[in-house]
């Protein structure tokens, strides 16, 4: 990976804040990181433990993806989201709540889930995950005031996350498959994924060039995002978290690294 090196070391020297990031070629096993153990407040990347932990309950069989769940006036909060504008008593499954925390960062949908699924589940599925520096504390957009800690991540547990999934060894490869095809809606695609080539080039019919099944994470000084690149017969991860820096800059920082990234693998078909 001496191709990257060189270009991200220098692209984020240059950048403004503190960065955590991984990537990873899984074919080649070969890993490229930087401050890999720094600790980051872990915005909407936490949606990604959350419905692996989701998974596992199905697994458990403590609920099923197709139960029907109602949608109450106390459950809607702020941010990101459609949920938090529908009318109360709309009914939607389980799966369609986990999707549209997912591929809208619906804060919403998120809490909802939690509540399913319940919280100490959700931390036990992070050490399952091997995600030994996170920790999950709080919903989304609910602050109270007996939880002073906050939920947290590190660019090395975010890859070893994305690892996981990516080679189908948590809990069934079933599973998750099912998790990586949600991933693969997202439509918040202004980091990793931002300078990719438009699919739309591809011919009726063909296959897409490349996909990146992804999550992000921001609030006003943080810039986060996570996923999977595939394109071709080559899969990458890359865990990308920054802090204390310039949004605009940190997002343009983040097109350029999923940029190169795509250009390497690109290269070594």
């Amino acid at each position: 990976m001496k191709q990257l090196d060189a270009y991200i070391s220098r692209l984020i020297e240059e950048t403004c804040g503190t960065w955590g990031i991984v990537i990873e070629d899984l074919d080649e096993d070969k890993r490229w990181e930087w401050n890999t153990q720094e600790s980051f407040l872990a915005e909407s990347i936490i949606k990604v433990p959350v419905m692996a932990a989701a998974f596992a309950a199905v697994e458990k069989k403590q609920f099923h993806l197709h139960d029907y769940v109602c949608l109450k006036k106390e459950d809607m909060v702020g941010g990101t989201g459609v949920l938090q504008h529908l009318t109360p008593g709309v009914q939607l499954t389980i799966y369609d709540l986990i999707t549209l925390m997912i591929i809208q960062s619906d804060n919403t949908a998120t809490n909802i889930v939690i509540d399913l699924v319940g919280m100490e589940c959700i931390q036990e599925t992070l050490e399952e995950l091997g995600m030994e520096k996170s920790q999950f504390h709080r919903k989304m957009m609910i602050y109270p005031v007996h939880i002073e800690s906050k939920n947290v991540i590190t660019a090395d547990d975010a890859s070893t996350l994305l690892k996981k999934l990516a080679t189908g060894t948590f809990r069934s490869r079933h599973a998750c498959e099912q998790m990586i095809q949600i991933l693969k809606k997202q439509q918040i695609c202004n980091g990793l994924s931002s300078m990719l080539p438009s699919h739309q080039a591809n011919l009726i019919g063909s296959p897409p060039g490349w996909e990146f099944a992804s999550k992000s994470g921001w609030d006003d000084d943080r810039q986060h995002d996570i996923g999977i690149l595939y394109t071709g017969q080559r899969t990458f991860t890359i865990s990308a978290l920054s802090k204390g820096g310039n949004s605009l800059q940190a997002k343009q920082a983040l097109g350029k690294i999923g940029l190169v990234v795509f250009e390497y693998a690109i290269s070594k078909k």
